[in-house]
């Protein structure tokens, strides 16, 4: 008897729901995706008990006439995919025909669907039709998932809390969300509306949406492109991060996309401009020739593969520095009113009309905060110091605070970096040469890789046994501290994997920014402070030291008032 059978196609399905359906989320994914590529403008989600007992999905799509739909219940059905050439030009964002027949093979599907003619209404269980009729239906489709996995036990067992079902769902809609602003999405949950979007193709107004107004008037506007690719969206000032990488949001050609490369070059850009452990909020989205991408490498669709990754990471990097660079970056210390409840009905937000309605005030307000300063730090007056370590300035714009050890790191930083990646032959003789002994495991290590020192300007011997003598270093190592100096760099040669000097040079210079600055509790003059402002007004970023934190934050004359109750 041959061992060899092929296997049925209910078995195929229940195997292919493994790698499509994982959770609710997964159903909501492909359902609503599903409804995007019928060009919908409104598309409605509705749960109850976060999807574990249903799942409904409402769409004003093109619809399906009756064969079609009986149709998408089979396996590899689909309008989006004909031929070869079609695989490398996928435009839609599902394209295998095969959500539809997983879902249905670990559910109970109610299918009801309209072109404008007679409607179809198709009832499935366990991947099996039991029962097709006419019926009268709008223009669009609904489909309706019941008792998800009731026939694989096992599955069911392993599906999250409540709370954690819905919190998928939650987040994948907010992405939905942000990638066509132009749809109108609205989602339920025990018939509680949870989020909804009035579809008016303003990213801006679906961001507050997501995150709140707050965040949202903390965003700056990207825009850019090269011969391949082109790029728009939003990032938030470094301010606002949160302590994941879920906020990054980047969106292909309208399919939201989990690319770990794409993540790290949005984040790198924001080097020294906030903290390593925190991550900001991105959404960006990306327009290419479909024939430059690949989306079938992974079965949810969610990774991509870029022939031209190197293009769109240099267009990416380029366009996040150059914005952070070219406004101020000055965090506004703002105080927090109450508002009293406005107990009237919300109309439909119309951007042509000057209705004073809650939205219209949040979409001005929102407008309103978009960068004008144009100079990185404006003239700055100090006044004082606070506990030693806090800088109280002044100008015509209100009072500054500026962190002293903070501000130091930055400029040290900068210093450091500009030396280290431009060295001279310039160097000073020790007086006293710096004798350094080191267990053999280290001496070993730093014998193999003395070029490196030798590279920067440093003259070094060996003496004895795992004993070096450092007779002279490059210029621009601070006075007074020369010999911690060398023993920090010395350390980061020993402590280095793989050399790279752009890596090692960061390394080294945010070591002795941090280690060699003025510390807190350490009281300076007028004329210290003065000579440290203007130093600060010549870096790149004065807006932060190299380990993200702010040096500098801004009360306005009208936030001074406020809080002193001059103005209401």
């Amino acid at each position: 008897m041959n061992k060899i059978k092929i296997m049925s196609e209910h078995l195929a399905n229940k195997i292919a729901a493994g790698e499509v359906v994982e959770r609710c989320a997964s159903v909501v994914k492909e359902l609503v995706e599903n409804s995007i590529d019928a060009n919908s403008s409104e598309i409605k989600i509705e749960l109850i008990d976060a999807g574990t007992r249903e799942i409904k999905v409402t769409d004003n799509g093109s619809g399906m006439n009756h064969d079609d739909a009986l149709l998408a219940f089979s396996r590899h059905a689909t309008s989006k995919l004909l031929t070869e050439e079609d695989l490398f030009n996928i435009s839609s964002l599902g394209f295998r025909g095969e959500a539809l027949p997983s879902i249905a093979s670990v559910s109970e599907i109610t299918l009801k669907t309209s072109t404008g003619d007679i409607g179809t209404l198709i009832n499935s269980k366990a991947g099996k039709i039991i029962s097709e009729e006419k019926t009268d239906a709008r223009v669009g489709t609904t489909i309706t998932v019941k008792n998800l996995f009731y026939n694989t036990p096992a599955r069911l067992k392993h599906l999250k809390s409540l709370h954690a079902e819905l919190a998928a769902i939650t987040d994948y809609v907010n992405k939905i969300a942000l990638s066509h602003p132009n749809i109108k999405f609205s989602l339920y949950n025990n018939h509680k509306l949870l989020f909804n979007t009035d579809g008016s193709n303003n990213l801006l107004k679906v961001i507050k949406d997501v995150y709140g107004i707050e965040v949202a008037k903390k965003m700056i506007e990207i825009k850019n492109s090269n011969n391949d690719y082109s790029i728009y969206g939003y990032i938030s000032y470094p301010e606002v991060t949160r302590s994941t990488r879920n906020s990054i949001v980047t969106i292909v050609n309208g399919r939201i996309v989990k690319n770990m490369e794409l993540n790290k070059v949005i984040n790198d850009a924001y080097h020294t401009y906030k903290p390593e452990d925190r991550y900001p909020i991105v959404v960006l989205k990306i327009e290419v020739d479909s024939s430059l991408i690949d989306v079938n490498i992974h079965p949810t669709k969610q990774d991509i593969k870029f022939s031209k990754m190197d293009t769109i990471k240099e267009l990416i990097t380029n366009t996040i520095e150059q914005q952070l660079k070219s406004i101020s970056l000055i965090p506004n210390v703002e105080s927090k009113t109450i508002k009293p409840a406005i107990k009237y009905e919300i109309p439909t937000l119309d951007l042509e009309r000057e209705v004073k309605t809650e939205h219209n005030l949040i979409q001005e307000e929102i407008v309103e905060y978009e960068p004008k300063v144009k100079e990185r730090l404006p003239e700055l007056y100090p006044v004082g110091l606070i506990h030693g370590t806090y800088i109280v300035c002044q100008n015509d714009l209100g009072m500054y605070l500026i962190d002293q050890h903070a501000a130091q790191e930055r400029i040290n930083y900068e210093k450091y970096l500009y030396e280290l990646g431009r060295p001279t032959n310039n160097k000073i003789d020790m007086l006293i040469p710096l004798t350094i002994e080191m267990p053999n495991n280290e001496y070993i290590i730093l014998k193999e890789n003395l070029h490196i020192l030798t590279s920067l300007n440093f003259e070094v011997e060996e003496m004895g046994i795992n004993t070096i003598v450092v007779k002279a270093h490059p210029i621009w190592l601070p006075k007074g501290y020369e010999d911690q100096a060398i023993r920090k760099i010395i350390d980061i040669v020993i402590d280095k994997e793989h050399f790279e000097t752009e890596k090692f040079n960061e390394k080294v210079s945010i070591t002795l920014s941090c280690k060699l600055s003025i510390k807190a509790n350490e009281n300076i003059t007028i004329e210290e402070m003065e000579h440290l402002i203007n130093n600060l007004r010549q870096c790149a970023n004065p807006f932060t030291c190299p380990h993200g934190r702010p040096t500098i934050v801004f009360y306005s004359n009208y936030e001074l008032e406020r809080m002193f109750k001059r103005v209401i």
